[in-house]
């Protein structure tokens, strides 16, 4: 593990592994170094890339710094950028998918930008998150009520079955999501504007002009898959894939390849 230290002065944790052109993975909700798909994702990268992973600000090894805004992980990304040099490959999923296209939209310097399912909402096939969302997580989570923060994201964000969540709650993993809840509001920040069930504004994307790949899975559900083909569509220089036999967890041996290719 190394260290970069982003504009504010906030120490950001990565790992580094493999040789070749530079690729940066950015983490979605919940999800740091030591938990997460970016993980197994940069070992199968590693063949021919070098792979780069690092903690969301608080979260894993990184510090934080209060007050929190948007533009603070978009720095600490810009960090990342920076050590791996030149202008490297990024890639995001889910809320992290938005944060690496809200990156390059503000001009960090990378070639190509590939991103997977961020959990936009642009029609009726789900429920939109609720008109408090965003006040109902800054709420639970500064009263320190972790668990239900984590349960009403996984229910009003994710869209998961009430059952699923409770039963998530008996699962070893609970423990680890708890510990990193604080960042909630992190992640929402990048997403909740388009997640109320309207179609996608062109406005917010339309500097980003270089190379982008919008990728979905194929087992996941319609509304996340229509978001993505939307997105895809309002990008100025898009391509949409979707992955046959993949979910929202998508498996890195499944993601790698397509990755390769378009990294090229």
């Amino acid at each position: 593990m190394d260290k970069v230290t982003s504009k504010d002065g906030t120490q950001i944790a990565y790992d580094r592994i493999g040789q070749g052109p530079a690729v940066i993975l950015v983490d979605g909700a919940l999800c740091h170094r030591a938990a997460g798909p970016n993980p197994a994702l940069a070992k199968e990268l590693a063949r021919g890339f070098t792979a780069y992973t690092y903690d969301r600000r608080g979260r894993g090894a990184s510090g934080d710094t209060a007050p929190f805004a948007p533009e603070r992980e978009i720095e600490d990304l810009a960090a990342m950028v920076e050590k791996a040099g030149g202008t490297p490959f990024l890639f995001g999923i889910s809320s992290g998918a938005a944060l690496a296209m809200a990156a390059v939209e503000s001009g960090l310097p990378v070639s190509k930008v590939a991103v997977y399912e961020a959990p936009f909402v642009v029609d009726d096939t789900r429920p939109p998150i609720p008109d408090d969302y965003v006040r109902q997580i800054d709420e639970m989570v500064a009263t320190g009520r972790r668990g239900q923060a984590v349960g009403y994201f996984m229910r009003k964000g994710v869209n998961l079955p009430g059952a699923i969540v409770f039963m998530m709650r008996f699962m070893p993993a609970w423990s680890g999501i708890k510990a990193v809840v604080h960042t909630l509001p992190y992640d929402v920040a990048f997403v909740a504007e388009y997640e109320h069930g309207k179609p996608l504004p062109a406005a917010p994307w339309a500097s980003v002009k270089i190379p982008a790949l919008v990728i979905d899975g194929g087992k996941s559900p319609a509304w996340i898959r229509n978001a993505m083909r939307a997105w895809a569509g309002v990008l100025p220089n898009a391509e949409h894939r979707t992955l046959d036999g993949q979910t929202h967890i998508v498996k890195a041996t499944a993601l790698a390849p397509v990755l390769e290719g378009f990294f090229v």
